[in-house]
Protein backbone atom coordinates (compact mmCIF):
# COMPACT_ATOMS: atom_id res chain seq x y z
CA UNK A 1 0.00 0.00 0.00
CA UNK A 2 2.77 2.14 1.07
CA UNK A 3 4.51 1.58 -2.23
CA UNK A 4 1.07 2.42 -4.17
CA UNK A 5 0.80 5.63 -2.59
CA UNK A 6 4.35 6.43 -3.52
CA UNK A 7 3.98 5.90 -7.24
CA UNK A 8 0.67 8.08 -6.88
CA UNK A 9 3.00 10.96 -5.55
CA UNK A 10 5.51 10.36 -7.84
CA UNK A 11 3.48 10.17 -10.83
CA UNK A 12 1.62 13.41 -9.94
CA UNK A 13 4.77 15.50 -9.58
CA UNK A 14 6.38 13.92 -12.98
CA UNK A 15 2.66 14.98 -14.52
CA UNK A 16 3.00 18.08 -13.34
CA UNK A 17 6.37 18.75 -14.79
CA UNK A 18 5.31 17.26 -18.04
CA UNK A 19 2.64 20.34 -18.07
CA UNK A 20 5.21 23.61 -18.22
CA UNK A 21 5.20 23.35 -22.04
CA UNK A 22 1.86 24.68 -21.60
CA UNK A 23 3.46 27.42 -19.82
CA UNK A 24 5.56 27.69 -22.83
CA UNK A 25 3.48 27.74 -24.74
CA UNK A 26 1.21 30.40 -23.26
CA UNK A 27 4.88 32.81 -22.68
CA UNK A 28 5.02 32.20 -26.95
CA UNK A 29 1.21 33.10 -27.68
CA UNK A 30 1.56 36.33 -25.43
CA UNK A 31 4.63 37.13 -27.55
CA UNK A 32 2.96 36.37 -31.18
CA UNK A 33 -0.42 38.32 -29.71
CA UNK A 34 1.58 41.50 -29.00
CA UNK A 35 3.35 41.00 -32.12
CA UNK A 36 0.37 40.84 -34.44
CA UNK A 37 -1.37 43.80 -32.29
CA UNK A 38 2.17 46.06 -32.71
CA UNK A 39 1.51 44.69 -36.87
CA UNK A 40 -1.78 46.12 -36.40
CA UNK A 41 -0.69 49.14 -34.97
CA UNK A 42 2.05 49.60 -37.51
CA UNK A 43 -0.19 49.02 -40.68
CA UNK A 44 -3.05 51.36 -39.72
CA UNK A 45 -0.25 54.02 -39.17
CA UNK A 46 0.94 53.34 -43.11
CA UNK A 47 -2.78 53.04 -44.03
CA UNK A 48 -1.55 49.34 -45.58
CA UNK A 49 -4.78 47.74 -46.62
CA UNK A 50 -2.93 44.39 -47.68
CA UNK A 51 -1.45 44.33 -44.10
CA UNK A 52 -4.23 44.99 -42.11
CA UNK A 53 -6.05 42.26 -44.05
CA UNK A 54 -3.31 39.79 -43.80
CA UNK A 55 -4.19 39.90 -40.02
CA UNK A 56 -7.86 39.23 -40.47
CA UNK A 57 -9.39 35.46 -40.69
CA UNK A 58 -11.11 34.65 -44.16
CA UNK A 59 -14.09 34.56 -42.60
CA UNK A 60 -13.87 37.82 -40.37
CA UNK A 61 -16.78 39.38 -39.15
CA UNK A 62 -16.78 42.82 -37.57
CA UNK A 63 -19.56 44.70 -35.40
CA UNK A 64 -19.38 48.09 -35.65
CA UNK A 65 -22.71 48.69 -34.04
CA UNK A 66 -26.56 48.82 -35.35
CA UNK A 67 -26.05 47.78 -39.15
CA UNK A 68 -22.45 48.61 -39.41
CA UNK A 69 -21.26 45.10 -39.81
CA UNK A 70 -18.40 43.96 -41.94
CA UNK A 71 -17.94 40.20 -43.55
CA UNK A 72 -15.06 38.70 -45.00
CA UNK A 73 -11.29 39.98 -46.35
CA UNK A 74 -13.03 41.56 -49.78
CA UNK A 75 -15.79 43.70 -47.65
CA UNK A 76 -12.75 44.93 -45.08
CA UNK A 77 -10.50 45.80 -48.10
CA UNK A 78 -13.35 47.28 -49.70
CA UNK A 79 -14.00 49.23 -46.32
CA UNK A 80 -10.57 50.12 -45.68
CA UNK A 81 -9.24 51.14 -49.04
CA UNK A 82 -12.08 53.71 -49.00
CA UNK A 83 -11.46 54.79 -45.55
CA UNK A 84 -7.75 55.89 -46.46
CA UNK A 85 -8.26 57.34 -49.46
CA UNK A 86 -9.49 60.29 -47.57
CA UNK A 87 -7.82 59.76 -43.76
CA UNK A 88 -5.15 58.99 -42.24
CA UNK A 89 -5.39 56.71 -38.99
CA UNK A 90 -3.49 56.34 -35.82
CA UNK A 91 -4.27 54.13 -33.16
CA UNK A 92 -3.21 56.69 -30.31
CA UNK A 93 -4.71 54.26 -27.58
CA UNK A 94 -5.14 50.49 -26.82
CA UNK A 95 -5.65 49.88 -23.01
CA UNK A 96 -6.50 46.01 -22.60
CA UNK A 97 -9.09 45.14 -19.82
CA UNK A 98 -8.80 41.34 -20.31
CA UNK A 99 -6.77 38.67 -22.28
CA UNK A 100 -8.07 35.48 -21.84
CA UNK A 101 -6.15 32.39 -23.71
CA UNK A 102 -8.23 29.29 -24.30
CA UNK A 103 -5.81 26.45 -26.75
CA UNK A 104 -6.40 28.17 -30.49
CA UNK A 105 -8.22 30.87 -29.41
CA UNK A 106 -7.68 34.92 -27.50
CA UNK A 107 -10.12 36.87 -26.85
CA UNK A 108 -9.33 40.54 -25.40
CA UNK A 109 -11.57 43.45 -24.52
CA UNK A 110 -9.77 46.75 -24.80
CA UNK A 111 -10.30 50.80 -24.84
CA UNK A 112 -8.74 52.46 -27.78
CA UNK A 113 -8.72 55.46 -29.27
CA UNK A 114 -7.63 56.37 -33.16
CA UNK A 115 -6.65 60.08 -34.33
CA UNK A 116 -8.54 60.04 -37.90
CA UNK A 117 -6.95 63.23 -39.66
CA UNK A 118 -8.12 63.79 -43.10
CA UNK A 119 -5.78 63.75 -46.06
CA UNK A 120 -7.31 66.83 -47.46
CA UNK A 121 -5.88 68.80 -44.46
CA UNK A 122 -9.09 69.31 -42.43
CA UNK A 123 -9.16 69.07 -38.66
CA UNK A 124 -7.99 65.94 -36.31
CA UNK A 125 -10.34 63.95 -34.63
CA UNK A 126 -10.10 61.49 -32.33
CA UNK A 127 -12.47 58.50 -31.91
CA UNK A 128 -12.79 56.58 -28.49
CA UNK A 129 -14.20 53.11 -27.98
CA UNK A 130 -14.33 49.84 -26.28
CA UNK A 131 -13.35 46.65 -28.06
CA UNK A 132 -13.63 42.51 -27.97
CA UNK A 133 -11.81 41.06 -30.16
CA UNK A 134 -11.49 37.09 -30.88
CA UNK A 135 -8.09 35.81 -32.66
CA UNK A 136 -7.28 32.16 -33.33
CA UNK A 137 -4.30 30.26 -34.24
CA UNK A 138 -4.48 30.51 -38.21
CA UNK A 139 -1.32 28.86 -40.19
CA UNK A 140 -1.55 31.88 -42.66
CA UNK A 141 -0.68 34.68 -40.07
CA UNK A 142 2.48 36.44 -40.10
CA UNK A 143 2.40 35.78 -36.31
CA UNK A 144 0.05 33.25 -36.08
CA UNK A 145 -2.62 34.70 -35.11
CA UNK A 146 -5.23 36.42 -37.01
CA UNK A 147 -8.85 38.46 -35.74
CA UNK A 148 -11.90 36.15 -36.65
CA UNK A 149 -14.47 38.39 -34.83
CA UNK A 150 -14.48 42.10 -33.65
CA UNK A 151 -16.97 44.05 -32.08
CA UNK A 152 -16.72 47.43 -31.18
CA UNK A 153 -19.03 50.11 -28.86
CA UNK A 154 -18.52 53.76 -27.73
CA UNK A 155 -15.97 53.84 -24.63
CA UNK A 156 -17.05 54.89 -21.07
CA UNK A 157 -16.72 58.39 -20.35
CA UNK A 158 -13.14 59.59 -18.97
CA UNK A 159 -13.67 60.84 -15.43
CA UNK A 160 -10.88 63.38 -14.75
Amino acid sequence: MKTLCYFIFISLILSSCCSSPQNDNLAADKIALEKTKAAFTAAFARSDVKALVALHHPDIVKYFGGNNVVTGRAELAKGLTAMFRTTKMELIQNQVESTAFNGNTIIETCIFAFRSTPINGGKPSVGRGRSMTVFVRYKDSPYGWVSIREMAQAAPKVTR
